[in-house]
């Protein structure tokens, strides 16, 4: 397989070319994925390889096309559809957590839905309190939804084309700062499975769980630290439901320090699901108290001078890293 540097929407690009290339039950739906490419240019080219029938642009009625896309599913398509941005779920939450999340276990498995729901989060670009939050915990509390949020383009193209081959509806959140990120990938096709994470960078002192965006400021911090001698474990679950509880809670028990990192509201969150997990599962191995870096529990602001002090900042957990070694 040759590898190309590409960027993150360069990569889902071609996840979803090379599925649609290869599945004709493969379509995408959404507001403005057709002419116009998506907001963010991921879906750009795809109309014109495989026409308007396979590529459809829908009305502003996120509850009426992402039903569609529930229907289409149980039809026997396998469509993947564009929410523009994870603010809009309320407006369409029925059809995605009483219908595509239930309708497999309510007729006994007879009826599967392999949708993707592909959406966008982050903070970060003065969009304001509607069109920047990081929702992903609501999702992750919803028996019967995949949850996945890549953080690098090689796994973005590999768990864009896992998910789609899902028999089961995906989340597919992709953070609205890494569209423009490069890296490596294959330029062939293949897979990374859903519900393995992946350890970013190796340590024995701390271990860091990160989200998305969270992952790359994660790194750099452990890189700074690391020429103090503290060595952090980086790992990105890129899979938030199932999650891969057995690496995070080997590396827990390896380091006996834990900092969550996510973008996410603090309460009832992904962060605090990992600090509960490694209280109930790993408190024996604890040295020292979890630390969770997450936004404060307040909308996004608009002014971006406030908005770059909400969002988890390398200060944030370089200092929660350096707490929880002061605990010998």
């Amino acid at each position: 397989m040759g590898e190309r540097i590409i960027t993150f929407a360069e990569a889902l690009n071609e996840a979803l070319d090379i599925m649609m290339a290869k599945d004709e039950k493969v379509i995408v739906m959404g507001e403005d994925v057709g002419v116009y490419g998506g907001v963010f240019g991921v879906t750009k080219g795809l109309i014109e390889k495989y026409g308007p029938e396979r590529v459809r642009d829908t009305p502003i009625a996120e509850s009426g096309f992402i039903g569609a896309g529930v229907g289409a599913a149980a039809m026997g398509y396998r469509p993947v559809v564009e929410l523009m941005f994870i603010d809009f779920l309320g407006v369409a939450f029925d059809q995605i957590y009483n219908q595509a999340a239930k309708i497999r276990y309510m007729f006994g498995g007879r009826a599967k839905i392999p949708m993707v729901l592909r959406t966008v989060a982050g903070a970060g670009f003065s969009a304001a309190a509607q069109h920047s939050q990081s929702l992903h915990s609501i999702f992750i509390h919803v028996p019967g939804l995949k949850v996945v949020m890549p953080s690098t383009p090689y796994d973005a193209k590999g768990l864009l084309i896992a998910s789609i081959k899902d028999d089961d509806p995906v989340i597919f959140i992709e953070h609205k700062g890494l569209y423009g990120t490069k890296g490596p990938v294959p330029k062939d096709e293949y897979e990374v499975p859903l519900g393995v994470a992946d350890v970013k960078r190796r340590g024995k002192d701390v271990t860091v769980v990160a989200t998305a965006a969270m992952v790359h400021k994660s790194l750099a911090v452990a890189e700074r630290l690391s020429r103090e001698g503290i060595d952090v474990e980086v790992i990105d679950p890129r899979t938030l439901k199932p999650i891969d509880a057995d690496m995070i809670l080997s590396s827990i028990r390896k380091t006996g320090r834990l900092v969550v990192v996510d973008e996410g509201y603090p309460r009832c969150s992904f962060a605090t699901d990992i600090a509960a997990m490694a209280a109930s599962m790993a408190f024996k191995s604890l040295r020292a108290p979890v630390k969770l870096v997450t936004p404060p529990d307040t909308p996004v602001p608009f002014s971006p001078a406030l908005e770059e002090k909400w969002i988890p900042s390398e200060a944030d957990i370089e200092k929660a890293i350096r707490s929880t070694m002061e605990d010998k």
